[in-house]
């Protein structure tokens, strides 16, 4: 009886994991040569599995599949780093000199030595033009980009060696028009006065911060919740992007017996009991001895990308979830995080000044989306994390998995934010503007009909707004048994003819 050969062999990244026997996050393209039939793809959630035709098969070496991850698997930097630890630099070093001025070629050498901070024994190149170290119709990348002329690559990475994530150019974010959005939010804006939007903001910054404190399941006192308004007014004119003002970031947001002087010095997780010691995991944080240099490269990368051209949706996406998944403080990461939202799209100019996106409230209305925007992450980071807890429930992470964190493909969060921005300015900008103006224009009737304090036309209006724009007579004689029946009537009126939806 013959030996059975498979019909398909893994390529590119799928090879050299089984190859080099490396557990890995999956990598969001996995390849396959078959050895007849033709080509074929499969496109599961974000996920793609790739067919090829066996002329394809790009040979046995590692430098071979590295080539043909790069092609047709994309730039995936983590696990490029894990593979780099596995490799021969002699047989790389060999594979890189067979090829001196192919691309491919010159970014594994770039790559390697970028991830690894070794040289390879490869002279520097003299001749040559300069290839971008991302294909910039594939990945956002930043302008400008540092030269290494050793390989005669342009670095147009998003950050350095210790905080480098990657955001592929999807069909979903290709329909992300920066501009149509400030145009958008611009015209919203001129449709209304200007002292309707003054109001606005105040309400807008009040329901933000009630929302991003109830995604977390927290009661705020008053105390923090003016801190956090206060600060999310600021977050207009100033970058928080620094170690020192978001150390003072988390202590206005938390109980002060909660507040950090430094970035957390112990490990800590996101899980829940289930029974008596058994806990559920839910994520893995960063070991804190990695966080000094993640947390420095998340702000360099801030830098970079701040002048860099980048989106700002993906620039925004890239330093609030990346900081939500480093998780350096011991609490208050997740209000920072959507906090850093609007800090990074008021300082790009994605606002209209004056205005802010209360993207917390559209997030709180769809958890679902906001948790799947979280495990795209975190739940294969899972798998290759090796941990033990104790009686106490004290996790301890076994092994070095820095880089995990630090080269992050951060796709689905960038997709992610940019549907609830959309969702932010269609739904709740426009119904929160139109709410106020309706609210005006009622007032304004009701001051016609009867000369009422302001307390009472407010009252009145809420009241109707509860009870599908009629009065109750409980509630008219609580509060409102002056009124005659006429008055009564013309006012309920005023209220359904300016919220026609009552």
């Amino acid at each position: 009886m013959g030996i059975h050969v498979s019909e398909q062999r893994p390529a590119g990244y799928a090879y050299l994991l089984e190859k080099l026997a490396i557990v890995g996050i999956p990598n969001w393209h996995r390849s396959m040569v078959s050895t007849k039939g033709t080509h074929s793809s499969k496109i599961q959630g974000s996920f793609v599995d790739e067919v090829f035709r066996s002329q394809y098969w790009p040979g046995e070496t590692v430098g071979d599949h590295l080539e043909f991850a790069l092609k047709y698997d994309g730039v995936n930097l983590a696990l490029l780093a894990k593979i780099f630890e596995k490799v021969s630099p002699e047989a790389l070093a060999e594979y890189i000199r067979s090829k001196p001025t192919g691309k491919y070629a010159r970014r594994i050498w770039f790559f390697y030595e970028f991830l690894t901070e070794k040289q390879l024994p490869v002279n520097d190149m003299t001749t040559g033009n300069y290839v971008d170290a991302l294909e910039a119709k594939d990945y956002y990348t930043v302008r400008n980009g540092e030269r290494s002329s050793r390989q005669r690559i342009v670095n147009n990475l998003l950050g350095p060696r210790s905080f480098c994530p990657v955001v592929r150019r999807t069909e979903r974010l290709s329909k992300l028009n920066t501009t149509a959005l400030q145009q958008r939010c611009e015209e919203i804006v001129a449709s209304y006065p200007p002292q309707l939007l003054r109001r606005a903001l105040s309400y807008l910054y009040k329901k933000e911060t009630k929302s991003s404190f109830e995604i977390e399941h927290i009661k705020s006192n008053a105390s923090r919740t003016e801190k956090f308004i206060a600060s999310l007014e600021l977050a207009e004119q100033e970058d928080f992007c620094e170690k020192g003002r978001l150390i003072e970031l988390q202590n206005r947001i938390v109980d002060p017996r909660f507040a950090d002087r430094d970035y957390r010095v112990s490990q800590n997780y996101v899980g829940q009991t289930v029974t008596y010691q058994k806990e559920l995991i839910h994520y893995i944080c960063p070991r804190p001895e990695d966080l000094p240099s993640l947390m420095t490269g998340l702000l360099a990368s801030h830098t970079s990308m701040k002048t860099g051209g980048i989106s700002p949706v993906v620039h925004a996406a890239v330093i609030a979830y990346g900081f939500v998944f480093l998780h350096p403080f011991e609490d208050g990461n997740g209000r920072i995080h959507r906090f850093l939202i609007h800090n990074i799209l008021s300082l790009q100019k994605m606002l209209p000044r004056g205005l802010m996106f209360p993207v917390s409230v559209v997030m709180l209305k769809h958890p679902e989306d906001y948790d799947r925007s979280l495990e795209a992450f975190s739940r294969p980071l899972l798998q290759v994390i090796d941990y033990r807890l104790d009686e106490m429930g004290r996790m301890t992470v076994e092994h070095e998995t820095s880089s995990w964190y630090s080269y992050m493909d951060m796709t689905a969060q960038a997709e992610a934010l940019s549907e609830f921005i959309l969702k932010t300015i269609e739904e709740e900008l426009v119904e929160e503007l139109s709410f106020l103006a309706s609210y005006d224009t009622t007032k304004k009737a009701i001051q016609d009909i009867i000369d009422l304090p302001d307390r009472l036309i407010d009252l009145f209006i809420r009241l109707c707004l509860q009870s599908n724009g009629t009065l109750s007579a409980r509630k008219r004689a609580a509060y409102f048994d002056f009124l005659t029946d006429e008055e009564l009537a013309a006012m309920e009126q005023a209220v359904k003819d300016s919220y026609k939806q009552v």
